[in-house]
């Protein structure tokens, strides 16, 4: 039998949700665009453009269609091509490798911190050292560091391995909008820095959207350039480019939810905030923040070697979860045995995805349904029997 009694399921994320609570706005916005004539690009995307420059705290902001183009616009612009060589994680949406892999250049896929489930940079430094002892691998040109589930990747440490050795640095943030570390924003680290604006993200459209920022005007140029077909005059194309260009629709939608970003990543912090004490005393491996960060909780996720059954568990109480990810991209069909790893291998990796679990997490979760959710687990907890400690090594905090 059931645990708990509820009328309505609690979903894992509620795009819709973030909708409602600013329909009049956002609707007023829509039309505002509809009324305008101009539907392609035009004044509601320099705008958004503008506004979100300004937050990031960088100087160009250019909107395009969705963060897999946003990753592969900038590496494009830092001339990333066939025959280079760029350092990711294989702990990932597989967007992260697609976008490197358009641009024609090979992924090299390092482990993640046991802690943050972010780039490793011991095992960075050990690829990099990789692909200098071993040419034939290609030219090593740039490092793309995934700000995983919110919590910002070691970017002062990143940035000083990449200067060191001369590479170009794009940040994924696709999951990090508002992140701060060393009290500065996530996105304002890196050479560029790409951002999905996908409707689940803590900054989301009501459909694609993605964003490349930067401080460098040369760079930016180039990715205005390359995301509207090499133009740099109108119908003459300089340089190869693609259409990729964010709606004046979603532009004019993502304006007014900017202006709420800042109080809805408290509101997930909130939420994590909940979980994080009132789950403390349960054999789960919960979120841990290492430095000075501001995590913004894109997604809450908690570790258990009986992952499975607590899913189901939770299924059966109408409480949504969701895995990110069930496969790091090495092991994914497309390219399973495909991909060069760094030395090192991926461990962590490769345990991590057999035991994360990602609680429900938005802005508007009600007091009511993180008590639903926190009683479920200590139900599941109750019903099932003893579970086996998690690795100690990987419980201890890392300094």
């Amino acid at each position: 039998m059931n645990t708990i009694e509820q009328t309505e399921p609690i979903l894992q994320t509620n795009p819709k949700a973030s909708y409602l609570a600013h329909k009049a706005e956002i609707d007023q916005a829509i039309q505002r665009v509809l009324e305008s004539g101009y539907y392609i690009l035009g004044e509601e995307v320099e705008a958004f453009e503008q506004e979100y420059a300004a937050y990031i705290g960088v100087n160009y902001a250019i909107g395009v269609a969705n963060g897999t183009d946003a990753i592969e616009i900038a590496l494009k612009a830092c001339g990333v091509t066939t025959g280079d060589v760029v350092i990711t994680v294989s702990h990932t949406a597989v967007a992260t490798v697609s976008a490197i892999e358009r641009t024609g250049a090979t992924p090299l896929l390092v482990d993640v911190d046991p802690v943050t489930y972010t780039m490793d940079v011991n095992h960075l430094q050990a690829a990099i050292a990789q692909v200098h002892q071993n040419p034939t691998l290609g030219r090593l040109k740039a490092i793309v560091p995934v700000h995983i589930y919110g919590h910002p990747v070691n970017m002062p440490a990143i940035m000083e391995i990449a200067d060191r050795h001369g590479l170009f640095v794009i940040e994924d943030c696709a999951q990090a909008h508002g992140a701060l570390l060393n009290g500065r924003k996530i996105g304002s680290w890196g050479n560029l820095a790409a951002f999905s604006l996908y409707p689940t993200k803590n900054l989301g459209a009501l459909g694609d959207g993605g964003v490349v920022v930067t401080n460098d005007t040369h760079l930016a140029n180039e990715v205005s350039v390359l995301r509207q077909y090499g133009w740099r005059q109108r119908y003459i194309s300089d340089i190869p480019g693609i259409n990729s260009r964010l709606d004046p629709i979603q532009a004019a939608i993502l304006r007014v939810k900017l202006r709420y970003l800042d109080e809805d990543n408290g509101k997930r912090q909130w939420v994590a905030q909940q979980y994080s004490q009132l789950l403390a005393d349960l054999p789960l491996r919960l979120p841990q923040l290492k430095g000075d960060v501001s995590h913004v909780y894109h997604q809450y996720v908690l570790r258990t070697p009986e992952r499975d059954s607590l899913k189901a568990f939770l299924d059966s109480e109408k409480i949504g979860t969701a895995i990110h990810y069930p496969a790091p991209v090495h092991l994914q069909p497309a390219y399973y045995s495909k991909l060069p790893v760094g030395n090192g291998g991926l461990h962590v990796t490769e345990l991590i995805c057999k035991e994360v679990l990602s609680l429900p997490m938005h802005p508007h979760l009600t007091q009511g349904q993180v008590t639903q959710i926190i009683q479920a687990i200590t139900g599941w907890r109750q019903q099932a029997k003893k579970l086996p400690n998690l690795k100690q090594d990987l419980l201890q905090p890392i300094a």
